[in-house]
């Protein structure tokens, strides 16, 4: 399962920004400043390119699922003839968006003795210590989040395909595009989905780099999910023919330290975990086990971002050195940088997140277009150098009648506040806005260098 290196790859990033003919010291004209930014529309940064189509520009048109999988996954549903299944989905849709994180047993003693040393200051209660443990207890287990593990059976891996599956695809689709994008000459041999539940992004990648991939390795803990999996690809039968082939099924990750994957994945798999150690290993595996890129995705909440950021720190801070593969890793997308996430640091934290179009799988209950909010992030083996560093457009745009507002997380690790004029830019939420923070800015030809 040999795999290509990646630099190749990577050094196509620097041609990629350099790709829109014009020299770097005119792209860096277009600069922000602090407070509320006004980004240089007059400088010719683009050449010929019409703003509109700048190379930041990475969002994808509203997805549809490939034929073949809708139509697997409604034959498979109606085939079951599941009652009640439209309030199985919304129930099990509203559980999933709204899970927090399983408290850490740490966090539980520190609550707990919290609790002890409230009780024991209060005049009026007279207790026993056996007393005390008790009210402890009950106040523990009346504000504390009771995280439970989903058991995938085969009812409800059927009902979370009739909820997650075309979701999931716009999701990762949107992820694959981010590298298919910048890097346009990377075509990937093998990949490795953990927690492939439906198999959503098999039928992702399969559909932007089919031509080049030619082993996919679905890992799930829950045999159910991978037999209906396996049943989709065979359009919903159990002997038809796999409309990919080279996919392989098994319960557990590839034992070997040698066995890497050109592209790894994990999508909505890390909040399955039940604690951060269980991440932090699985993590630390999933970036043994990678040669090019990790792509990690959670729902767009709060509590799906925060495991990003813990997974993303993790990796760069490079404990977990394989002697088999040193390169060490960087933040590919969305980040344009390797400092603490700034929507988390900042007094109301805020989830980074983004949204994707698509076409549900038409169910009698599901025929209009949806979004799908997501937080992402892709972590690459190399050198950060070859990087792109325009600011990232973190929130929707709020357009005005002449200009339109941006927030941007800038390669400095902080947020600003931009206004650009919306004739000449296309940009939009979770697009890259080529401009250049002050300090990149080369001097100008009548200041000269700055004195030393």
């Amino acid at each position: 399962m040999a795999t290509t290196r990646a630099p190749r790859y990577l050094l196509a990033l620097g041609r990629w920004r350099r790709g829109v003919g014009v020299a770097p010291q005119s792209r860096a004209l277009a600069a922000l400043v602090p407070g509320v930014s006004q980004v240089d529309n007059k400088s010719d940064f683009l050449g010929k390119r019409p703003h509109r189509r700048h190379p930041g520009i990475l969002q994808l048109p509203r997805v549809r699922l490939p034929q073949a999988l809708a139509d697997a996954a409604q034959f498979v549903l109606l085939e079951r003839a599941m009652p009640s299944v439209e309030k199985q989905v919304q129930a099990l849709t509203n559980y999933l968006w709204s899970r927090h994180l399983p408290v850490e047993p740490e966090e539980l003693q520190r609550r707990a003795v919290h609790l002890e040393k409230k009780f024991r200051e209060n005049p009026d209660l007279s207790q026993t210590e056996e007393k005390l443990r008790g009210a402890v207890l009950h106040a523990l287990r009346k504000t504390t989040y009771h995280w439970q593990e989903l058991s995938y059976n085969e009812g409800l891996s059927l009902v979370y395909m009739a909820a997650r599956l075309d979701g999931g695809f716009a999701a990762v689709s949107r992820a694959f595009h981010e590298i298919q994008t910048q890097l346009p000459e990377f075509q990937p041999q093998t990949l490795m989905d953990f927690g492939s539940g439906t198999g959503s992004v098999t039928w992702a990648a399969h559909s932007i780099w089919g031509q080049s991939l030619r082993e996919y390795m679905c890992v799930d803990s829950s045999a159910a999910m991978l037999d209906l999996a396996e049943k989709l690809l065979k359009g919903g039968s159990e002997n038809g023919e796999p409309y990919v082939p080279g996919v392989f099924f098994r319960q557990f990750l590839p034992v070997s330290p040698k066995v890497q994957f050109n592209v790894v994945v994990s999508a909505f798999s890390l909040s399955e975990l039940p604690s951060k150690a269980d991440r932090a290993e699985v993590v630390q595996t999933l970036w043994r086990k990678t040669s090019d890129f990790l792509i990690l995705v959670e729902n767009g909440t709060k509590a799906g971002h925060c495991l990003l950021m813990e997974a993303r720190d993790l990796v760069l801070q490079g404990k977990e050195k394989s002697p088999l593969d040193p390169r060490p890793g960087f933040v590919f997308a969305p980040c344009p940088h390797e400092l603490p996430c700034p929507q988390l640091t900042a007094s109301k934290p805020l989830a980074c997140s983004f949204s994707q179009a698509y076409h549900p799988i038409p169910f009698s209950w599901n025929k209009k277009p949806k979004e799908e909010k997501f937080s992402m992030v892709i972590l690459a083996r190399g050198s950060a150098k070859e990087a792109s560093r325009w600011p990232r457009i973190t929130q929707p745009v709020l357009k005005r009648p002449r200009h339109v507002h941006c927030h941007l997380c800038c390669p400095d690790g902080h947020m600003q506040h931009a206004v650009v004029t919306a004739r000449r830019h296309g940009s939009s939420w979770g697009d890259l806005l080529p401009v250049t923070m002050p300090s990149e800015l080369p001097p100008s030809p009548a200041e000269g260098p700055p004195e030393s």
